[in-house]
């Protein structure tokens, strides 16, 4: 690797934090009638384009499809949410070879406090999320910029098809995680560099993925 740092960006939800419960109970909270099936699904494509088309049916009082998604979803990350098994050492480990950012469809705040609590936000050079922008196309476009980095020096850790498409539209690699919300055949349709099933996997095919064009 060259003396220049690689960029390493990490999604939040379903990587770093063990939150699909906590989304899964807003969602619900939002429109009792949202399947586990079509909550995930949303993530096929831009989550935040998805969330209209889901919320603009009409179910009648037993529904608050009006409420504020992230009324609901801070407070209960704040409580219930853990850290993904094995991540806390992993991204610890790749804060002294790589320039870590997190990218996320989730606002800064929450982000930042649940990187704190766990005492690993020192390790972000920063948190890109929605109130950056909703599309991580353009946050990915925008670190481009801000850093005066490219395309291949960055690598996308996600755990959605939505992202993966999303990142190679930027150009950008995608590695996949298998313990978030999109299952290993779901995650395969946006051909990722690979899926890693833990964490621990994670520095070496970051590695990899780096080292593919060096001599």
């Amino acid at each position: 690797m060259s003396g220049k740092k690689k960029f390493v960006l990490f999604d939040f939800d379903g990587v770093i934090a063990d939150s699909f419960a906590v989304c899964m109970k807003t969602a619900r909270n939002l429109c009792v009638h949202i399947t586990e099936e079509q909550y995930r699904g949303a993530f096929e494509g831009n989550v935040y384009d998805k969330h209209k088309e889901l919320m603009s049916a009409d179910h009648g009082p037993e529904c608050h499809h009006e409420r504020d998604w992230f009324e609901i979803y801070v407070p209960a990350l704040e409580m219930e949410a853990t850290l993904v098994s094995g991540i806390k050492e992993v991204i610890t480990e790749l804060a002294h070879r790589y320039i870590l950012i997190v990218v996320s469809s989730s606002v800064n705040s929450p982000i930042q406090g649940f990187l704190e609590k766990h005492h690993i936000g020192r390790y972000f050079a920063e948190v890109m999320g929605a109130d950056v922008h909703p599309r991580k196309l353009d946050k990915i476009k925008m670190i481009f910029e801000r850093y005066e980095t490219t395309a291949p020096e960055c690598i996308f850790v996600t755990d959605t098809l939505g992202d993966i498409e999303e990142a190679k539209a930027a150009g950008v690699g995608a590695i996949g995680v298998a313990w978030g919300f999109h299952t290993h055949a779901t995650l395969k349709k946006g051909s990722p560099y690979c899926i890693a099933d833990s964490a621990s996997e994670l520095p070496a095919a970051i590695g990899d993925f780096f080292a593919r064009d060096t001599v």
